[in-house]
């Protein structure tokens, strides 16, 4: 084609190794750790390390020049000058990476065949950057392959290499131009995973052609359903839904193969290397791009890149940005996108980074994809988070403990993230998945609880093996403070799958409705299962903590949000607590954690009577009814409620199986003289403190503590005045006597 006439012909202008912009580096910059500053590098004295550097610097030029200049064919075994400049390669590239200006020539020689595929491959492992890798040193190389000097595995090696560092090129105009060029290759069956996952790097919009999705499914007829073409087949539906009209798998764990090779940790123990070595030397970048960190890959894709022309030529299209900088027919850059109203005039050709992960800390591209519902863009964001969170996690991966700090505040990020988006991310939940069986439940405590809150809704049949049985053996073997913190997540999850289902409830059409396949029966069952699980560790919890105020306080939070589902978040479920939650609260000599429990009785008490109202006032069948069995575990605890608080009958009436029901022989052998009251608002153990003092108010003088001088009426308004809101609406609903007298 005519753009790979041009690619090809760019291979045979040389690049000089120095760069002589003002504002980009060299080599002597690179040396240095900084920029080049000529007023101060003659000031500049020269400490033993600089005169190493120097030395190193030397040998890297003149390996530079030697590989640039190389014509013949060499032996490397009978070329000591050969192995000599490429173990100079290796040992520098491995300790500090190789500038940018270095793989134009170090790519041209491994894939023009000039030097054995030994050679080749040696070098191509060393291409490791210290901060970007120039676009046209990439094109340069992709035109070798026009001219079949290099041999398949060389090839195969590059395309490795171009995938592992695709998010260190400084711009990607070029390579999107090369698509078809790309494509081209699916035809190689050893190529073609690596070929997948390039093109799946690269896709837009415009890249989606019939002739490219016919092609994929020819290829997927003759080698059979690949993980790799399916991945393209689905960001191709996604793009043009109506030009893939075939049926795609569900969620796939793994696209692709790992092509990362050598190259991943070498990257890493370059930027750690380099940060250790001086906290004012950072990586360069070209142009106008600033010194940011690069300790770990996250931190290297959470900063969007500015460009990297350099200042001149920003400096004369200036004048002709603002005129063509809301043009419908350019795209919009990212680096240039500064206020919401930016946002909002651009919003339609707003194209999105290449490397997603800046997009986590960036409020207004956070904003476009809650206004333009892109699946596109959630799918490249899932796959690169995906792959992140699963190589950077530090009980995962050997020798990443030290990363701690750091991959917390990663985990912070985006958990951040999906708090601003309102929802939780699925390759965040794949994660949680794989990690949670492994985890310790102290390291990174917090931001893993956190992101669990953020678990999607959907049918998923892996919830329990993956998620509530792992927590389950962290939640018995671990502290107080940690069960807490268990059931204060699970609550914030029970309150995010609600707030979905609300926002959900009339938009039918909404493509995440399709994506997570759930039904109205199958969000019940999947809620219904959480609050069945709460329940059964809440009971153990309880028993193994001897009922502490602490733990009853997170319990009873979690049933707030139980008790209300039918009428503030339509939806037609209700599940009582388990006996085991609700005796020890009524029982409880903490006056706060009753009160509470009146509360979450009356709102029962509000939703069943909305939703037997609502049974009986429509005609149609429901799809859901309440079952008798909860209205029935309902009045039982009132029976029991009203009992101990106001009849004081508890012991004679509590008819609940796990209630207190007793024979009154048993309770005169425990030596209580008035065992019937001892449950009473008066005499419980939780109220008894306010009746001391409200006899303390009404008789001053009295020293006895006659508590059969209390009258109810005001002692009731006493309690209502101490901010028992519960209790006031509890009794006042329950208690016939009183609600007639209200």
């Amino acid at each position: 084609s005519e753009k790979m006439q041009q690619t090809q012909s760019t291979k045979t202008r040389k690049q000089p190794l120095q760069v002589h912009h003002k504002n980009q580096t060299d080599l002597s910059a690179w040396r240095k750790g900084g920029r080049t500053d000529p007023e101060q590098s003659v000031q500049n004295h020269q400490s033993p390390n600089d005169q190493k550097n120097d030395s190193k610097q030397g040998s890297l030029e003149q390996a530079l020049s030697y590989f640039e200049k190389v014509q013949d064919r060499v032996s490397l075994k009978k070329n000591s000058v050969l192995q000599k400049h490429l173990t100079t390669v290796e040992s520098i590239a491995l300790q500090r990476g190789l500038p940018p200006e270095g793989f134009d020539v170090l790519l041209n020689v491994a894939l023009s065949g000039k030097l054995a595929d030994t050679v080749n491959i040696r070098l191509l492992k060393s291409l490791i950057p210290a901060s970007v890798i120039p676009e046209t040193s990439v094109v340069s190389s992709v035109s070798w392959f026009c001219v079949s000097k290099c041999s398949g595995n060389i090839q195969l090696l590059f395309l490795r290499w171009l995938i592992t560092v695709f998010d260190f090129i400084d711009h990607k105009e070029q390579l999107h131009a090369l698509y078809g060029f790309f494509f081209s290759f699916l035809q190689d069956e050893k190529m073609c995973p690596y070929v997948c996952h390039l093109l799946y790097l690269l896709t837009r919009k415009e890249s989606v052609k019939p002739f490219r999705i016919r092609r994929l499914l020819d290829l997927q007829a003759k080698m059979g359903m690949q993980s790799h073409l399916q991945a393209l087949l689905s960001l191709y539906k996604l793009f043009c839904p109506e030009l893939v009209t075939i049926t795609l798998p569900g969620k796939t764990k793994t696209y692709f193969k790992n092509s990362e090779g050598p190259w991943k940790a070498a990257i890493n123990i370059v930027r750690r290397r380099n940060q250790e070595n001086s906290l004012v030397s950072q990586p360069l970048f070209l142009g106008t791009a600033q010194p940011q960190s690069r300790k770990r890959k996250w931190n290297t894709q959470l900063i969007i890149p500015a460009s990297t022309t350099n200042k001149s030529n920003l400096e004369e299209d200036r004048d002709k940005n603002r005129v063509d900088l809301y043009s419908t027919n350019e795209s919009f850059p990212v680096e240039q996108l500064q206020t919401f109203s930016q946002l909002l005039q651009n919003i339609h050709h707003l194209e999105f980074p290449s490397q997603m992960g800046s997009v986590l800390t960036n409020p207004l591209l956070l904003h476009y994809m809650n206004c333009i519902k892109d699946e596109s863009i959630y799918l490249r964001l899932y796959y690169w988070m995906g792959q992140t969170l699963q190589e950077e996690c530090t009980w995962c991966v050997a020798d990443n403990n030290q990363y701690e700090e750091e991959f917390k505040g990663f985990l912070e990020t985006v958990y951040k993230t999906e708090c601003f988006l309102q929802e939780g991310f699925s390759s965040c939940e794949e994660f949680l998945y794989k990690s949670l069986p492994l985890w310790d439940g102290f390291c990174c405590r917090s931001q893993i609880l956190r992101l669990v809150s953020w678990i999607p809704l959907s049918s998923s049949l892996e919830m329990k093996s993956h998620l509530y049985d792992p927590l389950a053996q962290l939640f018995f073997t671990s502290s107080l403070y940690f069960k807490c913190s268990v059931l204060e997540s699970l609550k914030e999850l029970l309150q995010n799958w609600l707030n979905w289902h609300v926002i959900h409830l009339d938009s039918e059409s909404d493509s995440q409705v399709h994506s997570l396949n759930t039904t109205l029966s199958g969000v019940v069952n999947m809620v219904a299962e959480l609050i069945h699980f709460v329940g059964w560790l809440s009971t153990a919890a309880l028993r193994l903590e001897n009922n502490p105020t602490f733990l009853l306080y997170f319990i009873l939070d979690f049933y707030e949000t139980v008790c209300d589902m039918y009428v503030r978040y339509d939806l037609p479920l209700l599940i009582m607590p388990p006996a085991g939650v609700f005796y020890p609260v009524l029982l409880s000599m903490d006056s706060v954690s009753l009160n509470q429990l009146c509360y979450i009785m009356y709102r029962y008490r509000t939703n069943l009577v909305a939703a037997k109202e609502n049974e009986l006032s429509k005609k149609k069948i429901l799809q859901f009814k309440f079952s008798s069995q909860t209205y029935q575990e309902y009045n039982q605890y009132i029976i029991a409620m009203v009992g101990c608080l106001w009849t004081s009958s508890a012991f004679q009436k509590d008819i609940h199986p796990q209630g207190l029901r007793m024979d009154d022989e048993l309770l005169k052998k425990t030596t209580v003289q008035e065992f019937k009251t001892s449950f009473n608002i008066v005499y419980h153990p939780a109220m008894m403190g306010y009746a001391v003092l409200f006899l303390q108010q009404a008789w001053p003088d009295d020293t006895t503590f006659n508590f059969s001088l209390i009258k109810w009426n005001w002692y009731l308004e006493y309690l209502y005045a101490q901010g028992l809101k519960g209790l006031k609406v509890f009794i006042e609903s329950s208690i016939n006597r009183v609600s007639q007298a209200s």
